[in-house]
C-alpha cells in the first residue's frame, strides 16, 4: 500500500526529480495532460483532473498522516491536478476550433508559466489553502493556483485574438 499511495503522491517517482520537484511535477503533467486531451478531449481532461485529484488526495493524506512536514516538496500529485486545470481552456479553445491541441502551443506555455508563478506566490486563496496544513490544503492550494492561471490564458487568448481589445 505504501508503494502505491508514494507512486501517486510523487506523479510515479517524478517528485524525486531535484531541483524544484514542484515544476518537473507541472512539466510531467503536460505530456500526460496531453495524452488524455487527445485521446478524450476536454470531458475526459476534467474527468482525468478530477480523479488525480480524489487521488491525491487519498495518497497525500497516507503520505503525510503522523509526520511533521504536512507538505513534502516529493509531492506533486497537487501539481499534476492544478497543471490540468490551467490547461482547460486551451484544450476548450482547440476542441472548439476544430485545431490540433499542438497547435495551441502558446496557451500551453502560458498555463506552465502562471500555473507555477501562482503555486510559488500562493497569493489570496492560494495561500490561504496552503496555511491549512492538511492534505485537502496541499490539494487545493494548485487547484486554486490552477484556476488563477486558467483565468489568466482566457484573459492572454482574448487579448491574442482580438477579443478583449
Amino acid at each position: 500500500m505504501k508503494a502505491l499511495t508514494h507512486g501517486i503522491a510523487t506523479f510515479f517517482w517524478v517528485g524525486h526529480l531535484r531541483p524544484a520537484p514542484g515544476t518537473w511535477g507541472s512539466l510531467a503533467a503536460l505530456p500526460a495532460g496531453y495524452a488524455v486531451a487527445y485521446v478524450a478531449g476536454i470531458w475526459g481532461l476534467v474527468l482525468a483532473t478530477l480523479t488525480v485529484f480524489a487521488l491525491g488526495l487519498w495518497a497525500t493524506a497516507e503520505e503525510t498522516r503522523g509526520k511533521a512536514e504536512h507538505d513534502p516538496s516529493e509531492i506533486v500529485i497537487d501539481e499534476v491536478a492544478g497543471q490540468w486545470i490551467a490547461l482547460f481552456p486551451v484544450v476548450y479553445g482547440a476542441s472548439m476550433m476544430g485545431a490540433e491541441l499542438y497547435r495551441l502551443w502558446p496557451g500551453w506555455v502560458a498555463a506552465f508559466v502562471f500555473f507555477r508563478l501562482f503555486d510559488i506566490w500562493k497569493p489570496l486563496l492560494v495561500g490561504w489553502a496552503d496555511r491549512r496544513g492538511d492534505a485537502l490544503g496541499v490539494m487545493l492550494d494548485d487547484v486554486i493556483a490552477g484556476v488563477f492561471a486558467a483565468v489568466v490564458v482566457i484573459a492572454l487568448a482574448g487579448l491574442a485574438h482580438g477579443v478583449l481589445m
